[in-house]
């Protein structure tokens, strides 16, 4: 069960941190792989994960999870590169939200909130692992 604060920190999420999302996982595989329209293409992949994460749809989240390693895995890419991704993104989602709303203290806190909940859901799932 969420608080009220986690909650109203997700669904500010939910309004503005796709482009945020977007930018960051394409600017992390770009660093990796030379095809731009790979790097796109998992991109977006990965952005649905996050998508899925912070809609709190678990099945979906799995999901596309699953699909973004099988993704990652015929690039020859592994699961370091996918953690670095999201550590990039959390990142600069945290800065983003500290800049943005620190003189509000209820928002900040949701904020905050809502973003320690989707790191402690970002660790790869076991089936994710043997893909």
């Amino acid at each position: 069960m969420m608080n009220t604060s986690t909650a109203e920190g997700l669904s500010g999420l939910l309004q503005w941190s796709d482009p945020v999302i977007f930018d960051r996982l394409r600017d992390a595989y770009s660093q990796r792989v030379a095809e731009f329209p790979v790097v796109l293409r998992l991109a977006r992949l990965h952005s649905r994960v996050w998508r899925a994460l912070i809609e709190g749809d678990m099945n979906k989240f799995e999901t596309q999870r699953f699909l973004l390693v099988d993704a990652l895995h015929k690039q020859g890419l592994d699961l370091d590169c996918l953690a670095e991704a999201d550590a990039r993104t959390m990142q600069e989602l945290v800065e983003i939200v500290v800049a943005r709303f620190h003189r509000s203290q209820r928002v900040s806190t949701g904020y905050h909130l809502a973003l320690l909940q989707l790191a402690g859901r970002l660790t790869p799932v076991e089936h994710a692992r043997a893909a």
